[in-house]
């Protein structure tokens, strides 16, 4: 299983959180959106600033839930910006 929780000395990374996300999610059976939640929660990051930390995988699989619950039109995006795109 992966480490869920980084410690204190260690630092949060994009990669780190991604594989968390993606372990929660295989492991516990939630959905991406819950998984970066539960990940915030377990880490004490406020969930505005994990923004910085879900990578663009992360982020297109959460859209595409938030497409299927109707939280976003079909060919919308998340409201996030990625100042490298």
């Amino acid at each position: 299983m992966t480490e869920l929780v980084v410690e204190e000395l260690e630092f949060m990374t994009k990669s780190k959180f991604s594989k968390i996300v993606e372990s929660v999610v295989l492991e516990k059976n939630m959905s991406y959106i819950d998984a970066v939640i539960y990940v915030c929660e377990l880490n004490n990051i406020e969930i505005e600033d994990s923004r910085k930390y879900i990578s663009i995988v992360v982020k297109q699989k959460i859209e595409m839930e938030a497409m299927q619950l109707n939280f976003l039109e079909r060919n919308g995006t998340l409201p996030i910006d990625w100042p490298f795109l």
